[in-house]
């Protein structure tokens, strides 16, 4: 590892690497996060495609991506890598994240009140640089990015799109 670059810069060059190959698979990559250090790591790899992602998507995947990982000798020490679905009520951290989660349920928790709430549901419409927008019964509500302290996929009730 190149002394400075911390675990973002190895996340950073991992994700280079294998995007290719989950794109190949004709996947989308959610997340992708390294934990640990010393001895061993975490790879985690979390991807998704319309209709849900099956154990042989994850197996296959897997697979190729520790060959790709082991070549490119990016990640300094033995690591388990695992590759996965995000699961149905992520937590939403990263702009990819929520990206990803357009079209779908996600409930979010402000630092103040926004319209006299300080907890949201709906389904998101919009992420931009300043504010995410959520279909809600009562109309579009726009939360200021500033504000959200935790967004969380929700669980679709059953028999919704």
């Amino acid at each position: 590892m190149t002394k400075g670059t911390g675990l973002a810069g190895v996340e950073t060059a991992v994700e280079t690497v294998v995007l290719p190959a989950v794109e190949a698979h004709g996947l989308t990559l959610v997340d992708l996060e390294i934990r640990g250090n010393g001895r061993r790591m975490a790879v985690r790899i979390y991807v998704d495609k319309p209709g849900g992602v099956t154990i042989t998507d994850c197996q296959e995947l897997s697979h190729e991506v520790g060959d790709l990982i082991d070549v490119s000798n990016l990640v300094p020490t033995s690591y388990d890598l695992e590759v996965s679905s995000p699961g149905l009520d992520r937590e939403l951290r990263k702009d990819r994240e929520l990206r990803w989660a357009v079209g779908r349920r996600v409930r979010l928790w402000t630092r103040e009140p926004v319209d006299g709430h300080r907890e949201l549901s709906g389904r998101l419409t919009v992420v931009d640089e300043s504010a995410l927008t959520l279909a809600t019964p009562d109309g579009p509500g726009r939360v200021p990015r500033s504000l959200v302290a935790k967004a969380r996929l929700e669980m679709e009730p059953q028999g919704s799109a």
